[in-house]
């Protein structure tokens, strides 16, 4: 059985207008307008508006120019708000990590109410649905001008244009777009001789204690998603994957990947683990996994919260994905 999965970071109520994005006069227009707004964002981290008793929300800003000239460049355009009736208000994300730390509390008054700059992973799951998404745009659009102002082919600094959707290099011609790199992630799926199903997971060193997750890797160049995920699943744990689906997928902007979440069905229980890039790997019955979604396993504990690999286990735990 297949069905629509809920992803965090995915929905936002933002039409991205890219047909608005070649025509300079039109954004200058839109970001004039009363009703047009700014997300600063800070090291990656948004202003939060928590004074809020329905729960906290992302805290937006008119088109400030004091704020504007704390960017290093131009506000990049996210698109228009669909939210708010016909009049589809233009939303514009800033990069304003210039600023001192100690400076940010004299940021965050301009907005007025409790507001604070923080980070994405610690709030997402207590942001409205459509959030999470306006904000992952933006901290992946700002980091990839943050590390791209020279030109890749030959070194001269390139320019911010088409509302912060492309560089142009003035030396040499050169066009550069934003990237986003894709990552399988697997639900590798077994049965057991007890008929039982067992979905394997593992751990990498640098994770919270007990945490544990989907195995997951880049895919390389001339290689298929399928591909990807029998390599990876081999590489990492010494199982064998045969037949492969895809299930859903995720933006991840950390910083800037599409997390391809799929199921894959192993051929075999028996682990290899690579130690260079997990520190243990296991298989885990359903049972066992929602013990781990609650928070009562006794060795393990679940995906965060905010990542695909939590809806994925979920799914499958609770009998809403059939695979085998």
């Amino acid at each position: 059985m297949r069905f629509p999965l809920s992803v965090p970071l995915t929905g936002g109520a933002l039409d991205r207008a890219a047909q608005l994005r070649p025509d300079p006069a039109a954004l200058s227009a839109l970001a004039s307008a009363d009703l047009a707004r700014l997300l600063p964002l800070w090291r990656g981290k948004a202003p939060i508006d928590l004074s809020d008793s329905a729960g906290p929300r992302l805290a937006w800003i008119p088109m400030s120019e004091d704020i504007l000239k704390i960017s290093a460049e131009a506000a990049v355009f996210l698109g228009r708000a669909l939210d708010e009736g016909d009049q589809l208000p233009a939303r514009f994300a800033a990069d304003i990590s210039s600023v001192e730390e100690e400076n940010l509390p004299e940021i965050a008054s301009r907005f007025g109410g409790a507001v604070k700059f923080i980070d994405l992973r610690s709030i997402a799951s207590e942001l409205p649905a459509t959030e999470p998404a306006v904000w992952a745009e933006a901290k992946s659009l700002l980091e990839w001008h943050a590390n791209h102002r020279k030109c890749s082919r030959c070194g001269a600094t390139s320019q911010s244009s088409e509302g912060g959707w492309r560089r142009d290099c003035g030396a040499c011609g050169g066009k550069h777009f934003p990237r986003t790199d894709p990552v399988v992630i697997m639900l590798v799926v077994h049965r057991g001789d007890d008929g039982l199903e067992r979905v394997l997971i593992g751990r990498q060193p640098n994770w919270p204690p007990r945490m544990h997750s989907l195995l997951a890797g880049y895919i390389e160049p001339g290689e298929t998603v399928e591909e990807a995920v029998r390599r990876e699943t081999w590489e990492e744990a010494g199982v064998k994957v045969d037949e492969v689906g895809y299930l859903a997928s995720q933006p991840w902007p950390f910083p800037s990947t599409l997390m391809i979440g799929c199921w894959g069905r192993a051929m075999n229980a028996d682990l290899t683990v690579d130690q260079h890039e997990l520190e243990t790997a296991r298989w885990a019955d359903k049972a066992e996994m929602r013990a781990a979604l609650a928070g009562e396993h006794p060795v393990f504990d679940a995906p965060r919260r905010d990542a695909i690999a939590r809806v994925l286990t979920e799914a499958w735990a609770t009998d809403q994905l059939m695979l085998l």
